[in-house]
């Protein structure tokens, strides 16, 4: 008979799991914000582009998930618990540009670019500190910060001149 092995949840060194959920929290936080605000400008868009910019804030939206998710298991992968229910984005994470009410597709478009350039600030962040530390996060970090800039240009192409 074999004799019974523990497997541990993680093969990870102790020091790489923080470092790597040190610089993901702050870009997880952002997401799921992001994930919610979104929603809210979805909502409350107004103006000539209407149908167009309400699709694709719920892409937005879906993408931001998608992306919070990625980097919160990574974390979790690594041993790790990640606190990102909507009083720890409220309480953790940056303000979001977005206002309460109806508010013309432009100017919310500025707000959802504000939204996501704050979090592209923490996702830089996190490639440049994980660069040393854990390729596979930084490698994380990389997909979300190549999603977020083209999120960014599809809302950027409907206020540009």
């Amino acid at each position: 008979m074999s004799k019974a092995q523990t497997v541990s949840t993680t093969v990870s060194d102790p020091t790489v799991a923080t470092a790597a959920a040190q610089f993901l929290t702050p870009v997880v936080l952002g997401l799921q914000a992001l994930t919610i605000s979104g929603k809210q400008a979805h909502w409350h868009v107004r103006g000539a582009n209407f149908i167009g910019v309400h699709e694709l804030l719920d892409s937005v939206v879906t993408n931001a998930g998608g992306f919070a998710d990625a980097a919160a298991e990574r974390i979790v992968a690594l041993g790790l618990p990640i606190d990102a229910r909507v009083k720890a984005v409220a309480e953790k994470g940056a303000s979001s540009a977005v206002p309460a009410g109806f508010t013309q597709s432009a100017e919310l478009i500025r707000n959802v670019i504000a939204d996501i350039d704050a979090i592209l600030v923490d996702t830089k962040a996190a490639i440049d500190g994980l660069d040393e530390v854990d390729l596979t996060s930084q490698d994380v970090a990389i997909e979300i910060m190549r999603g977020l800039e083209k999120d960014r240009w599809f809302l950027l192409a409907h206020i540009a001149e």
